[in-house]
């Protein structure tokens, strides 16, 4: 998959179709290939952070700089296989595995009661002290039948999201 857009193949395309799990139909994946070039703006074959951040929405979003952890180097496959979380076509328990990633800020496979304090700050910047924050996470948390010393591995992060009607989908533009 080269840096141009007149380089994408039937077999590059059924390629990333099969890597996002179908996430997105080929009309889309071209469409995503051609902002992905856009993006790309040293033709490398890889999207860095600062060309992220290039991106006026993403700029702004309270979360830019967590997700930008993931994003940084991404290529092709993988930039799709990234915005596949959003698609309406991703099943529940792949939305909420992203959102887990999202959360294990320090990438130990678990999610603590800081990681979620700090993406709480990320979120409530100055509309909330800490002392609220800790409050109303440690709040939620005892509902959930926690503390706020519990660890939460992925299987436990699916048992408190997944009964939630999770609503994280992006529309791609067809050009």
């Amino acid at each position: 998959m080269g840096s141009t857009p007149s380089m994408l193949t039937q077999y590059d395309i059924e390629e990333v179709q099969d890597h996002c799990n179908h996430a997105f139909s080929q009309q889309e994946i071209v469409s995503l290939y051609h902002r992905f070039c856009q993006l790309d703006r040293n033709g490398g074959g890889f999207v860095s952070a600062d060309e992220f951040m290039s991106v006026p929405e993403f700029a702004v979003n309270p979360l830019s700089q967590r997700l930008l952890r993931m994003l940084d180097g991404l290529n092709f496959k993988e930039f799709v296989a990234f915005l596949s979380a959003f698609s309406p076509r991703t099943s529940p328990q792949q939305k909420i595995e992203f959102i887990f990633k999202v959360y294990d800020t320090d990438c130990n496979g678990k999610v603590a009661f800081d990681d979620i304090l700090s993406i709480l700050r990320d979120l409530t910047g100055s509309f909330m002290t800490e002392q609220q924050r800790q409050k109303v996470l440690t709040h939620v948390l005892e509902e959930a039948g926690y503390t706020k010393d519990s660890h939460f591995t992925l299987p436990d992060f699916v048992k408190i999201i997944g009964s939630s009607e999770l609503k994280m989908e992006v529309e791609v533009p067809i050009d």
